[in-house]
């Protein structure tokens, strides 16, 4: 796969810009009109003027029968030096597809805390932005530490979120996951699960979790769009319970089954 970027465009130079992960089974992108209407909403909160028709047509154009991690990339062009420039031309448009395998799906996750914080007052929050260096730096002290992920707090100390995925806990009959406000993303893959629970009989709370308050749930589990349901199995070398949560399961079962992916539960 090649493609020519500019060497002015912001999106290289600056990290000026979106994107947005999806997984497209059979032809189709899940919960398509989500990620679309969330990488539009992102692009169109750091002023940069992305249109629908264009990003819908170079997904159509990107996707195969084949099962795939479907990427969308938006950056504000190229334009002049300078942080926020006098104009810009179109913005720059990118799809990208790669393999993608159900046998991502399941695979435990053991976490290390992160020493850095992720700061929920930033204005970008929110937004899945081009700039992951604080992610990089993360999933760096994961793989030092010959674990699979990072847990990342707030600046409060509060759990935000991971290097790459939403973060829930089961207490009870309880789920909760952190607010937006905590400085997580609005995940695709969390708004559906947070709809589907109560099916089950769940409570759905957002509320902010403290590191200890994964450590006593009953099950803690990860949410994003490429691996679903990802199960927590450490946290700092201490083992936490979801291997053998049966509400944790069912859900996974259910998110599955809508996708037509059969999994025993």
């Amino acid at each position: 796969m090649t493609a020519t970027i500019s060497v002015e465009d912001r999106g290289f130079t600056l990290g000026d810009g979106v994107f947005d992960t999806a997984v497209a089974l059979n032809g189709i992108v899940l919960e398509r009109e989500r990620h679309v209407g969330r990488l539009l909403a992102a692009a169109h909160s750091l002023g940069i003027a992305a249109l629908r028709a264009r990003v819908e047509a170079a997904i159509d154009d990107a996707v195969t029968p084949e099962p795939a991690i479907v990427r969308t990339t938006v950056t504000r062009g190229s334009a002049a030096r300078g942080l926020w420039p006098a104009s810009t031309g179109e913005p720059t448009l990118v799809v990208t597809t790669s393999p993608w395998s159900p046998a991502l799906l399941g695979q435990p996750a053991r976490l290390v805390t992160a020493t850095g914080r992720r700061n929920e007052f930033s204005p970008t929050a929110n937004l899945k932005t081009l700039g992951y260096l604080d992610h990089i730096l993360a999933a760096r002290e994961a793989a030092a530490a010959g674990v699979d992920d990072a847990l990342i707090l707030n600046t409060q100390g509060r759990v935000a979120c991971t290097t790459i995925a939403n973060v829930f806990a089961l207490t009870g009959g309880t789920l909760r996951t952190p607010p937006l406000s905590e400085g997580c993303l609005p995940g695709i893959m969390r708004a559906r699960v947070m709809e589907i629970a109560p099916e089950l009989g769940l409570a759905v709370e957002e509320r902010g979790l403290a590191p200890g308050d994964l450590k006593g749930a009953d099950a803690v589990f990860l949410t994003n769009s490429v691996r679903f349901l990802r199960p927590a199995t450490e946290l700092d070398g201490a083992l936490l319970a979801t291997a053998s949560c049966e509400a944790f399961a069912a859900l996974r079962h259910d998110l599955l089954a809508e996708v037509g992916i059969e999994e025993k539960l």
